[in-house]
């Protein structure tokens, strides 16, 4: 299972976050076929939202067959071959490296600094 984590300071809103930690989920291996996702309701008390944001986020994904919600048991994943467009993947990246940046260059960092460091990383 994944831990469902939103920004509010992206823009973004947070039924689209909802979908793409659910697809980068499935894409990255961190949620299988079968895997049941918490209800809609448990989801916006934990994220702190409208019942209806998590709710429109799943019936997205329910419309485009990766999640299918059983009656009565709860919303599962519906198939796992997710491929995520090196458009999607580059969209991502630049949000994060924005997000990183911006925050790395409030604390006093140059991006020297920020490159000098992720060189330093063993990922």
């Amino acid at each position: 299972m994944i831990e469902f984590k939103l920004d509010s300071t992206t823009g973004m809103p947070f039924y689209r976050q909802i979908i793409d930690q659910i697809k980068f989920g499935i894409a990255s291996g961190n949620l299988k076929i079968g895997e049941q996702l918490p209800t809609v309701r448990s989801l916006a008390v934990d994220l702190k939202v409208n019942l209806n944001t998590v709710a429109k986020a799943y019936k997205e994904l329910e419309i485009q067959n990766v999640l299918e919600t059983q009656q009565g048991t709860g919303t599962f994943i519906f198939k796992t071959d997710i491929q995520v467009s090196e458009k999607e993947k580059n969209n991502k990246l630049k949000e994060i490296c924005t997000q990183f940046s911006t925050i790395a260059l409030s604390y006093g960092f140059t991006i020297d600094n920020i490159i000098d460091e992720l060189k330093k990383q063993k990922i």
